[in-house]
């Protein structure tokens, strides 16, 4: 059995931290900036230390953000990669 986070966590922190903004990663994931801000902040709980450094209008990542974002990214780009060779075999199919 995997111990994974949740998943809306992960997106949210993942959007969060390559927009530097809650609300800009609220608009891409179609949430609210609350929204985010709550999944991040039960992502924070859960590892049992901070993501962002919050500054107003935009947030930095700390060190262990930092270190989390490009794995994080690198596992959605694949999982869109899987999805999209999908939806091309799909979308080639004649019906």
């Amino acid at each position: 059995m995997r111990r994974l986070p949740p998943l809306a966590a992960l997106r949210a922190f993942e959007a969060a931290a390559r927009t530097e903004n809650f609300t800009a990663a609220a608009a891409e994931l179609g949430m609210t900036q609350a929204a985010i801000s709550y999944q991040v902040r039960a992502l924070e709980d859960r590892l049992g230390a901070p993501l962002f450094l919050r500054e107003r209008g935009r947030v930095r990542l700390t060190p262990l953000g930092a270190r989390l974002l490009p794995s994080l990214s690198g596992a959605f780009d694949a999982i869109e990669t899987a999805f999209a060779a999908h939806r091309q075999d799909d979308e080639a199919l004649l019906t």
